[in-house]
């Protein structure tokens, strides 16, 4: 089973598909590591400007913003 390419806490940007529907694309903070056996893994994520939670898959994801480096 292929483990998770994100980690819990870290920030992704989402881009939705055509499906996806109104879902706002940007930058998503990772709450949980789902389970399941498929090739793509899921995550539950927080949209960091609207604080909706919702459930994507990790083909829908892209590297975070970098942090900023402490002075």
């Amino acid at each position: 089973m292929p483990l998770h390419k994100y980690a819990v806490g870290q920030s992704v940007e989402f881009v939705p598909g055509k499906l996806d529907g109104n879902v706002p694309r940007g930058t998503y903070t990772i709450l949980r590591l789902l389970p399941n056996d498929a090739a793509d893994r899921e995550y539950r994520v927080r949209n960091l400007r609207d604080g909706h939670e919702r459930v994507v898959r990790e083909s829908q994801l892209r590297d975070g913003p970098s942090p900023l480096p402490s002075p």
